[in-house]
């Protein structure tokens, strides 16, 4: 027998309505159905996106929410129909670690009040002398120093302060500990301290660990077995290892895909499944399989009117979809959903790298009767503006506008101009301004104004520089 069974566990949250008074108009299905099992010093790992039911579910195997129905067994006593009084006493065997380290502790107490408050409660200790000892022994155990006693939780870093919860929970002596988010609230090096700590106390003291978590690698890293929820059911369960190689579950499909591979050339070859639609809300959840909203090989018979029970597919593989074994073996393709490759950042499949230089061929060609500059910030067509009609030498990549030709863009013939010869021109690119329309278009009117400005600009400049002098 498990040390720990759950059997067809359900958390429902009721809606009221009323002014005066309440009346309930439904129902949140927080946990709708969750049967699953944990052996002595064993590890199990829940995984699932934001709002499956994972945490409800740790917090109803304590009974710090109400079982609506099924049954929590431990060691032979079910947790769920025990009356308060009882429940009070057995809670020493089961003890919770929380995600908010900070959040957890009373801010008011120091580390010492904290840790001895539940030894009092439960009779652990003659006198707070001996809890004293014991706490140091604990502190000692998890990394940290016996004068943190006096301290308070504000004190301490983050990791500590997770280590501090860690201590609370062992200082009990329980039978099973559930970690609910253990290291999301960490840095990735504090992360790996607490794991590994998690394991010495697990191989040192034979404990039980319930690992609540969102990271997959580390729930994979951690865990024995793994079960993964959707929408408050759980749709599927295996050894960490065979579900991470051959993931059965259309959902876990999807999610396991999302994991970065380690290897560069895994991680260029593999594909990524994007799911499509809304998480449904748990207030209002679909008829028959929780997942046929979304899943990318939905069929119409009986997706969407039976739901499916978990089934072992062999090897202690169990797995909630009518269709598990078609779609592993290939026999049903996928219906919907969006597959794109997990392509690393920087590198460039050969397909796109062959457009990209026929692109550069096509370019060069287009450009061979003359270099087209780069067009101009604040003009309209690369127009080369003032600089042309103060002395540069072509208006534009084909044409000479000091050689009487209409000056014209790249590729394009240039023609003789009967103005390119007026009175009054001057020579190099001035001959822009007087023969008629640039490159961009402006004339020769616009050019001499252009002209004018910048030497009244000059003029200004100079005469700002020459009154220190005369000064």
């Amino acid at each position: 027998m498990s040390l720990l069974e759950l059997d067809g566990v359900k958390v429902h949250f009721p809606v009221k309505k009323g002014i005066l008074f309440d009346r309930t108009v439904g129902h949140v299905y927080a946990v709708d159905g969750v049967s699953l099992s944990v052996e002595a010093g064993q590890t199990y790992g829940l995984v699932g996106e934001s709002g499956c039911g994972k945490t409800t579910l740790g917090r109803a195997v304590l009974r710090l929410v109400d079982v609506t129905d099924g049954r929590v067994v431990l060691d032979g006593t079910d947790v769920a129909q025990l009356p308060e009084r009882e429940m009070r006493s057995f809670r020493r065997r089961l003890q919770m670690v929380f995600q908010d380290p900070l959040g957890s502790l009373n801010p008011r107490q120091n580390i010492e009040s904290i840790l001895s408050e539940g030894m009092a409660a439960h009779g652990i200790g003659a006198n707070q002398e001996e809890r004293r000892e014991k706490i140091k022994e604990i502190l000692a155990k998890v990394g940290l120093p016996g004068n943190a006693l006096s301290r308070y939780p504000h004190e301490f870093s983050g990791g500590q302060r997770q280590r501090i919860g860690i201590a609370r929970a062992l200082v009990l002596e329980p039978d099973v500990i559930i970690c609910d988010e253990p290291v999301s609230a960490l840095d990735v090096s504090i992360q790996a301290q607490v794991v590994n700590l998690l394991e010495e106390l697990q191989k040192s003291m034979g404990l039980t660990y319930l690992v609540i978590a969102h990271d997959l690698a580390v729930v994979r890293h951690i865990s024995d077995v793994i079960g993964v929820m959707y929408l408050g059911s759980l749709v599927e369960e295996a050894p960490s290892d065979a579900l991470y190689e051959g993931p059965k579950h259309p959902y876990t499909k999807a999610l396991m895909s999302a994991v970065p591979v380690p290897d560069p050339e895994v991680e260029d070859r593999r594909e990524r499944i994007l799911l499509l639609g809304d998480l449904p809300s748990p207030a209002n959840p679909p008829a028959g399989c929780r997942f046929h909203t979304r899943c990318p090989w939905k069929q119409d018979t009986r997706c969407a009117t039976e739901r499916p029970e978990l089934r072992d597919l062999g090897g202690g593989h169990r797995v909630a979809c009518h269709f598990a074994a078609e779609i592993a073996s290939g026999e049903i393709a996928r219906t919907s959903g969006e597959v794109v490759p997990a392509v690393r950042e920087g590198v460039v499949d050969a397909d796109a790298e062959s457009d990209a230089e026929s692109d550069a061929e096509n370019g060069a060609e287009n450009g061979a009767g003359g270099a087209v500059p780069p067009p101009r910030a604040g003009t309209a067509d690369g127009d080369a503006g003032a600089a042309d009609a103060s002395g540069g030498g072509d208006a534009s990549g084909g044409g000479n506008a000091s050689g009487g030709g209409n000056p014209s863009r790249a590729g394009e013939a240039s023609e003789p101009s009967a103005d390119a010869e007026a009175p009054g021109s001057s020579g190099g690119g001035s001959d822009a301004g007087a023969s008629g329309v640039t490159s961009g278009g402006r004339t020769g009117k616009d050019a001499a104004s252009g002209e004018k400005a910048s030497s009244e600009e000059k003029t200004s400049s100079e005469k700002t520089s020459e009154a220190p002098a005369s000064t």
